[in-house]
């Protein structure tokens, strides 16, 4: 593996790291804060390494696939590491391994998170939460490679790596382009959002932090109560139609900005997450209606709200779900094992995985009738690589095993099943809260410093898609 080429480009990512580490600044002197020399330390750190690295280690730009994992790898490692720093320097987590966990859960979009009180803290340092949500929604690698040319062809492999879903969608022939097509949606809509909360009451710095958590699909909010300190029908709605926006594969919103919008009924995994998201809403109403609601359009605003929330894994609250009938409880918690399209800024299993699942068993079926035919299994009218295939059922069958061991770990600590077990759905899936003791109205400060860890590389494993960590632990991945 080229160690100088990995490191340089590591070396790149702290330098964009230690500038965007500057932008909390000047919310920190407008609210007179105290946290902007906190923010000054932490990127002269961040810099300081990343210049070291990037004019230390000149050993070409090329690399392989082996290098586009390692680099993500550990450039998400850095990430939550120098990006813990403000945290820790300005007081508002004292605890390393907290500020390490909290920031691990804003750049994975996890949004769960180690602190009881939030509007106490600086504002700056929500606001830096929040954007640590936004860099990692998109991928900070795919950012790299929209500003970083010097990373030439291997961009391609960094893109496969970080992208989330079973394939890369590529939308123009030069991976930079793609990237940049990416974030100028990504930049729209999130503007967009910004504007339209604004409308509804907000001032502009909690309308631009709930965007940013919105848009990454991540849920940190400005808030104790997040969304329901508002109590507003609007922003409820609002928060709710953005959530839902970023659970679609963003190259449908490029194509539907290009005046096409029917690319949105002709993609099959849309079809199927609409009608998921549909489909839960009435479910949930249905469960809802007399027990936790008495009015219908109450009962169909915190629904839709908290399946928007589950199913794309933002993970914001307008309501207390534990307080719901247990069956609403259980189709939420079925929810956290689906997620959103393939090349959104969801996280979980994403619907694409699935829909080619229930397909490849279809098929199974059919085959057990009719030993002689070749059926192939299709995503819309595209047949799918029986790689593909493989490395879906893999990941189904690694997901499952990670989410079992993981639970059994975090009952060693002395947690109770349900609250182990959607501790570490919630993490795994990025999703956010969970049930039990890590509930929509709890935190995870209670947790043991060995299951603050383990949570800590569920958040990684599930943002980077499980092969992409794991492949780090085999030997032969070291060896020429």
């Amino acid at each position: 593996m080229n160690a100088l080429a990995t490191l340089r480009i590591l070396g790149a990512l702290l330098l964009f790291l230690g500038g965007a580490l500057l932008t909390p600044i000047p919310f920190s002197l407008y609210f007179a804060d105290g946290a902007a020399d906190a923010f000054l330390l932490s990127s002269s750190t961040s810099l300081a390494v990343g210049l070291l690295l990037f004019k230390g280690c000149r050993g070409g730009t090329e690399f392989s696939v082996r290098e586009g994992f390692a680099i993500v790898t550990f450039g998400w490692l850095f990430y939550a590491l120098f990006g813990a720093l403000p945290f820790v320097l300005s007081g508002a987590i004292p605890s390393p391994l907290d500020a390490v966990f909290e920031t691990m859960s804003g750049f994975t979009t996890t949004g769960s998170t180690i602190l009881k009180v939030i509007e106490g803290l600086p504002e700056s340092i929500l606001f830096w939460r929040a954007l640590t949500h936004w860099l990692g929604g998109m991928g900070i690698i795919v950012l790299s490679l929209a500003i970083l040319p010097m990373l030439g062809v291997g961009g391609m492999q960094l893109f496969k790596a970080e992208v989330p879903g079973p394939t890369a969608d590529r939308l123009k022939p030069r991976i930079q382009d793609t990237a940049k097509l990416l974030w100028g949606v990504y930049l729209l809509l999130t503007a967009t959002q910004t504007l339209l909360l604004m409308l509804g009451g907000m001032n502009f710095y909690e309308a631009l932090c709930h965007a940013f958590a919105t848009l990454a699909t991540g849920g940190f909010s400005t808030r104790n109560t997040s969304v329901a300190a508002y109590d507003s029908a609007y922003i409820d709605g609002i928060i709710t139609l953005f959530m839902f926006l970023a659970g679609i594969n963003f190259s449908l919103h490029y194509h539907a900005l290009r005046g096409r919008p029917r690319e949105f009924f002709r993609n099959e995994e849309f079809r199927l997450y609409l009608a998921i998201t549909l489909g839960a809403i009435a479910a949930l109403v249905y469960f809802n209606q007399g027990t936790a609601y008495a009015s219908l359009p109450e009962n169909l605003r915190y629904s839709a709200f908290q399946v928007a929330s589950i199913l794309t894994t933002t993970g914001f609250g307008t309501a207390d779900f534990e307080l719901w009938p247990l069956p609403a409880q259980f189709l939420l918690v079925l929810l956290m094992f689906v997620g959103g399209c393939a090349g959104s800024t969801s996280g979980s299993v994403k619907v694409a995985r699935i829909l080619l699942l229930f397909k490849h068993v279809r098929n199974q079926l059919f085959k057990l009738i009719h030993p002689k035919a070749v059926r192939l299994v299709k995503l819309g009218e595209t047949p799918v690589d029986r790689d593909v295939m493989q490395a879906i059922l893999g990941f189904f069958a690694l997901y499952l095993g990670i989410f079992v061991g993981a639970s059994l770990l975090m009952t060693a600590t002395g947690m109770d099943i349900l609250s182990a077990a959607t501790a570490v759905i919630a993490t795994l899936g990025n999703i956010g809260p969970g049930l039990g003791s890590v509930g929509p109205m709890d935190n995870f400060a209670h947790v043991s410093s060995f299951g603050k860890g383990v949570l800590t590389c569920c958040m990684l494993l599930g943002r980077l898609e499980l092969f992409t960590v794991l492949v780090l632990l085999f030997p032969s991945f070291w060896k020429k």
